[in-house]
């Protein structure tokens, strides 16, 4: 059977005590179920957009919400069938119930998901029976030698062999998707899509072995904003002892940013007396919230501001700004050159 090979040390303890306290405050805080709805799908819209650039897939945050809104995208099919598929991943996560065993079935869905209608169906949902490399498409440069096709299998059996012990089970579960992440990603059973297999795998331990966070936070997006600290820290297990803890280190690090990122949302939304007085019954999302937060600071926003604060495309911004009109969230005050001025309505 697989056995990891990592040592505890202060820093994974001390990233282990603030990802607990951080989601008991996020599992304990009294939100309304518009905006719990809310960061679930701002959540989703990350997680995907974030899993497939990492792979390369170009479109952006906002074209992937449209994506999964059935908007239309100008876009290749194949890089809007990846985003598709990543969501039908995460909704077949979503559908399983608590303390699922992990098979080596419920991995081959995943990739098979994954890859439906990208690869051909002999290997969608199929261990590979070629050599892989992967490598820096850049320099062309050889990164990482995945272990033979014949040895798949086997690894890949001993692996989730692992995940239903004891002793997996005796850890808390964001030690057991990191490890996962990094064994399956090593193993690299698949012609393509291990990447996001990996991490569909480390996100479904994460919600379906005791530590879920209501499905609020997107760890990829950690992952993403430096793609080569990422890639770094996985292959830093890659050779000789395979020793984890470095890569335990980075994994928990990531966690610990975003479910605290998190927290704070969650937290300012509880507390505000005024916004859940006047917006309980109505979803906001974070980029909504934050041009709420500008707003009581400065009395006003334009358009442009919106753009700026929120990072966002103008016809984004338009959009939200429309939707918090709609909502009677707030309301024109006049212009400055020809940039509308919005109040808050309260």
């Amino acid at each position: 059977m697989f056995q990891p090979n990592f040592t505890y040390n202060n820093k994974i303890v001390r990233l282990l005590a603030r990802i607990q306290a951080a989601r008991e405050v996020i599992v304990n805080s009294p939100l309304i179920p518009a905006w719990e709805k809310q960061l679930q799908r701002e959540a989703l819209i990350k997680q995907t957009h974030h899993t497939t650039s990492i792979e390369g897939n170009p479109l952006t945050l906002e074209e992937v919400g449209l994506v999964i809104e059935g908007k239309e995208v100008l876009a290749h099919e194949k890089d809007k069938k990846e985003i598709q598929n990543y969501v039908d991943v995460l909704k077949y996560i979503d559908s399983l119930p608590e303390y699922e065993t992990i098979s080596e079935e419920l991995l081959l869905i995943i990739h098979r998901l994954t890859a439906k209608d990208i690869l051909p169906d002999d290997s969608a949902g199929n261990y590979r029976k070629v050599r892989v490399i992967v490598g820096d498409p850049k320099t062309g440069k050889v990164t990482y030698t995945p272990p033979g096709p014949g040895e798949v299998p086997e690894l890949t059996k001993a692996l989730v062999g692992w995940l239903n012990s004891e002793d997996a089970l005796d850890l808390m579960p964001a030690m057991q998707a990191g490890i996962a992440h990094h064994e399956l990603a090593r193993i690299h059973p698949f012609v393509d899509g291990n990447g996001r297999t990996a991490r569909a795998l480390a996100t479904l331990i994460l919600t379906k072995r005791g530590f879920d966070t209501k499905r609020f936070f997107a760890l990829e997006e950690y992952y993403n904003k430096d793609r080569p600290s990422y890639y770094s820290a996985l292959s830093s297990a890659d050779e000789g002892d395979r020793n984890l803890t470095e890569w335990l280190e980075y994994f928990l690090f990531g966690i610990a940013v975003e479910i605290s990122r998190v927290e704070k949302t969650v937290l300012k939304l509880s507390s505000d007396r005024s916004l859940r007085d006047k917006f309980g019954q109505v979803g906001l999302s974070s980029r909504q919230i934050k041009a709420v937060e500008y707003l009581k600071k400065n009395g006003q926003i334009t358009s442009n501001e919106y753009q700026e604060i929120c990072d966002v495309s103008q016809p984004t911004a338009n959009r939200d700004i429309q939707d918090m009109l709609d909502k009677k969230l707030l309301k024109q005050n006049g212009k400055t050159g020809q940039q509308i001025i919005y109040v808050l309505n309260f």
